[in-house]
């Protein structure tokens, strides 16, 4: 009896108590709260952080976020205006701005992340496909490439050479947030920014670009290997010139040192020699028979006129009688 009477008083305490905690909900304050009743949104969204009231059993809470969330778009191949597959990869930040609006038209981040698909997507293919890849790689128009200024101006030129452009990349990534904002706006959805996380050529394109990138690379190098055959051949040039011009000029000074000391040696020798008859006659005998060795080595065969200055010395010489 006593149980039944315990039972009795705990039950509509516990009643009391369920229908009283269904009535408060906490909102933390990193979150935004949608009351539904019968599936429909009653009031205005709930922003503020700490305890809120609503209608047990009736109606009911359906939590959002209020911070800023991150969107990661799948990579996708598309063309570009001049016919370049590339493959983008894109990324984005947006927020809740119209908890209402958002829970009417999307629901839930799931449903909401399938509709930035569609949308960024989307702007992104068509923002590649109206403008030229080097509009997409170069960041804007005010770039300008870095120049080796080591480097002769004709060769800086061809690796420099860069088309000029009309946007560039952020501005184009600002093209595709404008009209993506445009376009969420109606379903709740702020878009504070949209960026391209990677571009990347086609995998199947990729072989016959790096073989044109090597290509062009060695045609810069064979550039670069003519003008220093070329700068070669003309110091080779110099270099020779200059050694002829040296072999020229020591050729000379010797052949200068040489007639003087030649002319020296003759001076000196007419001037002993000159000092007598017999000197002179002895002279002229030393230097005969320099020549007749000279000239009669080996088997030498002369034919020489009985008149000969050649022949005196040996048409007065006497042969030794034979033993």
């Amino acid at each position: 009896m006593k149980q039944l009477k315990l039972i009795l008083i705990l039950l509509p305490a516990f009643i009391a108590l369920v229908i009283f905690s269904g009535c408060f909900y906490t909102v933390q304050e990193t979150q935004q709260v949608i009351i539904t009743q019968f599936g429909k949104p009653v009031g205005d969204p709930i922003t503020k952080a700490g305890l809120h009231w609503k209608t047990p059993f009736i109606q009911k809470v359906n939590v959002l976020e209020k911070r800023v969330l991150q969107w990661d778009g799948p990579s996708n191949e598309m063309p570009t205006k001049d016919k370049t597959y590339i493959e983008v990869d894109t990324f984005a930040r947006w927020m809740i701005a119209d908890p209402t609006q958002f829970f009417v038209r999307i629901r839930d981040i799931r449903s909401a992340h399938s509709r930035l698909d569609d949308i960024i997507g989307s702007e992104v293919r068509t923002a590649v496909a109206s403008h030229e890849l080097i509009e997409i790689i170069r960041s804007d128009k005010t770039r300008v490439p870095v120049k080796d200024e080591t480097l002769q101006q004709g060769s800086n030129d061809r690796i420099g050479g860069l088309p000029s452009i009309q946007k560039g990349r952020i501005d184009i990534e600002k093209e595709v947030k404008r009209l993506s904002a445009g376009k969420l706006r109606e379903l709740g959805i702020e878009l504070i920014d949209v960026r391209f996380k990677r571009i990347n050529y086609n995998k199947q394109v990729l072989a016959s670009i790096y073989n044109r990138m090597i290509s062009e690379r060695q045609q810069i190098a064979q550039g670069f290997r003519s003008e220093g055959e070329g700068q070669a051949a003309v110091i080779m040039g110099r270099k020779e010139r200059e050694l002829k011009k040296i072999a020229s000029d020591a050729y000379k000074k010797v052949q200068e040192i040489q007639g003087a000391a030649d002319a020296e040696a003759t001076r000196i020798y007419a001037e002993s020699f000159n000092k007598s008859t017999e000197a002179s006659d002895f002279y002229a005998f030393i230097k005969t028979l320099e020549t007749y060795k000279t000239v009669l080595s080996g088997n030498s065969i002369m034919v020489l006129s009985t008149d000969s200055d050649l022949f005196r010395l040996l048409k007065r010489s006497k042969p030794e009688p034979a033993k």
